[in-house]
């Protein structure tokens, strides 16, 4: 794993953000602290500011799950064939 350019840094504003707030990472930002969309991240309050950490591996959405999805590799359709037992009419 490449090593993390920590000399990475935006000056941002805090904006409104529905009843909260909100500060948007920029591009280089996200990438030097390997941030990516729907990622679980932790926010502590230090002395002095704020602390943002990773707290896992990002969710994936619907529509990533279904695009990763091969049929060979996953099992295939389980019933391919006629309906079985209580499935009978």
């Amino acid at each position: 794993m490449p090593a993390v350019n920590i000399n990475v840094k935006a000056e941002q504003t805090v904006q409104e953000w529905g009843n909260g707030l909100a500060v948007r990472l920029t591009a280089p930002v996200a990438r030097a602290a390997r941030l990516a969309r729907g990622m679980p991240i932790t926010v502590e309050v230090v002395e002095g500011g704020i602390f943002l950490r990773v707290a896992g591996e990002p969710k994936l959405s619907l529509a990533q799950k279904l695009k990763a999805f091969e049929p060979s590799r996953h099992g295939g359709e389980v019933m391919a064939t006629e309906r079985l037992g209580a499935e009978r009419f």
